[in-house]
């Protein structure tokens, strides 16, 4: 497994997206812990909405960019309609999708466009480096998923985890 694709599915920099996702139940996912933007399931809706609109910038669909940062977190419509399970489904499906690129070094080096913010000029960059985008994304996200859970007292996850 190569460096970008650990920092993707495996633990490079920390704990891996499935341990820092297991034994979480719908109770906590959706707790709003005070001073906290959002819940652990806002979160990784976050990292799933950004994970499409990369692979699909990948695929060659030039997804928009969203208008606000408000419209890359999930509406309430939005928790109602997809469950917990189903939403770390879509994660992993995704991500491995991701994964996968990493190990075709061509297509790492393809030119993708990808829409910037509105009025911004369209950018252009290789596949490699939305997956690095991608990935420090990510990593963002899961260290505050992981705050949340130290906060409510649910880390480190059943498989264990780093404590630090």
């Amino acid at each position: 497994m190569n460096e970008l694709e650990l920092a993707l599915i495996g633990e490079s920099y920390a704990a891996s997206p499935s341990h820092i996702l297991e034994g979480l139940t719908a109770d906590l996912v959706d707790l709003q812990i005070t001073g906290a933007p959002h819940t652990i399931y806002q979160e990784l809706w976050h990292i799933v909405f950004w994970q499409k609109i990369t692979l699909d910038w990948i695929d060659g669909i030039e997804t928009t960019y969203p208008v606000r940062p408000s419209d890359g977190f999930p509406a309430q419509s939005d928790v109602a309609r997809e469950g917990w399970l189903q939403l770390c489904r879509r994660f992993f499906q995704g991500i491995e999708k991701a994964a996968v690129f990493t190990r075709d070094a061509g297509k790492l080096q393809q030119t993708i466009r990808c829409p910037s913010r509105p009025g911004a000029p369209v950018r252009t960059m290789s596949v490699r480096e939305q997956l690095e985008s991608l990935a420090a994304h990510n990593a963002y996200h899961f260290g505050r998923i992981v705050l949340l859970r130290q906060l409510s007292g649910a880390w480190p996850p059943p498989s264990g985890g780093y404590t630090w």
